[in-house]
């Protein structure tokens, strides 16, 4: 590859706001800054009106850029955009050499038909790589995954009482609120505090709704849905947290799982999609977290029971944290992987 070769790279426009922050714009957002690392000149488009899905709004910009990509560039697409684009992508893939990015198993038939049409597809886990395979005719070839890095962190100080509970994600229902709410009303005995970190607009209905809930089940004064926090607030969430509790009914990887493992953090979360392989488990085959069934509150409930009585329990679970932490992965190796992909595009 000639140094300085040029990608063009379609992204939602989200990627750019810090109050629409998910874990799919982060990793976007971090291909973009360290593929001139790699070697590759970057051309960014932000596609407005593409998160969560893409809208009318969002294919109209895509049809007015596709013209604007000349013949034989080399093209990385976002999967949110890929997923509602096939009207516009299928062509472009006839003319342009298209590599698809996707971070969760598309809902849309139709995105079939661009990953199809791409030279390549790029996965961020082994699981979404195991989705996309089901079904559909993409030769195993095609398929590279090229897992989230992580950013070392300082280690969480966490309490005595390990009552300090943290959930990061934006409020909506395959993040599993709802079951969050329903779990910790059966624990209103013990000693705990429940700080949800996450985007109020995604649903704004449903986020009404879990803050209604909250005020129903008289959980208002322990439960605190503070909206999206970002750098040295969000630094702070984790900090003073004693355990991340995920409770995703669907999740292509989790990179908040691994942001908590980051700073020793252990986590609670269910065993959706990729979150199993998010959360690993060390040399040894420790678990730095427990996993329950998604949408089942009384396991739910009985995981963060154990976590909240049993300071043995706790003592192993941050134990593992500690070597989960030195054991993630890095950015640098996550683009590189990607990298490689363009490469074998071009």
């Amino acid at each position: 590859m000639p140094t300085g070769s040029l990608v063009h790279v379609v992204v939602p426009d989200a990627v750019h706001d810090p109050m629409r922050p998910s874990g799919g714009n982060a990793y976007d957002r971090r291909v973009c800054d360290l593929l001139p690392d790699a070697g590759w000149r970057v051309r960014g488009h932000a596609v407005p009106d593409a998160w969560p899905r893409l809208g009318a709004a969002g294919r109209q910009a895509l049809a007015r850029l596709a013209p604007r990509i000349p013949d034989g560039a080399l093209v990385l697409v976002d999967g949110l955009i890929a997923e509602a684009g096939a009207q516009v992508l299928v062509p472009l893939a006839r003319r342009a050499r298209l590599v698809v990015l996707v971070h969760s198993a598309p809902e849309r038939p139709a995105a079939a038909d661009v990953l199809g049409a791409a030279r390549a597809v790029i996965a961020t886990s082994g699981w979404v790589r195991d989705q996309l395979r089901h079904g559909r005719p993409l030769p195993p070839c095609t398929v590279r995954v090229a897992e989230p890095g992580v950013d070392p962190g300082p280690v969480a100080r966490g309490t005595a009482h390990g009552g300090e509970l943290l959930c990061v994600g934006s409020v909506a229902p395959h993040k599993g609120h709802d079951v969050l709410l329903a779990a910790l009303a059966e624990l209103s005995r013990l000693r705990w505090h429940c700080r949800c970190v996450g985007s109020l607009d995604h649903d704004v209905s449903y986020a009404t709704t879990m803050c209604r809930a909250a005020r129903r089940a008289g959980l208002a004064d322990r439960v605190r849905f503070a909206g999206p926090l970002t750098g040295a607030q969000l630094d702070a969430a984790f900090a003073s947290a004693d355990v991340l509790v995920h409770p995703a009914r669907v999740e292509g990887y989790g990179m908040v799982v691994t942001e908590a493992l980051a700073r020793a953090l252990p986590v609670i979360t269910t065993a959706a999609g990729g979150l199993p392989d998010a959360l690993g488990t060390t040399p040894d085959g420790e678990r730095a977290g427990l996993l329950v069934p998604p949408g089942d509150a009384t396991e739910l409930a009985g995981a963060l029971s154990a976590w909240l009585t049993d300071r043995g329990l706790r003592g192993r679970l941050r134990r593992a944290a500690r070597v989960r932490r030195g054991q993630l992965g890095t950015w640098s190796a996550t683009v590189d992987e990607i990298a490689s992909v363009l490469r074998a595009a071009s």
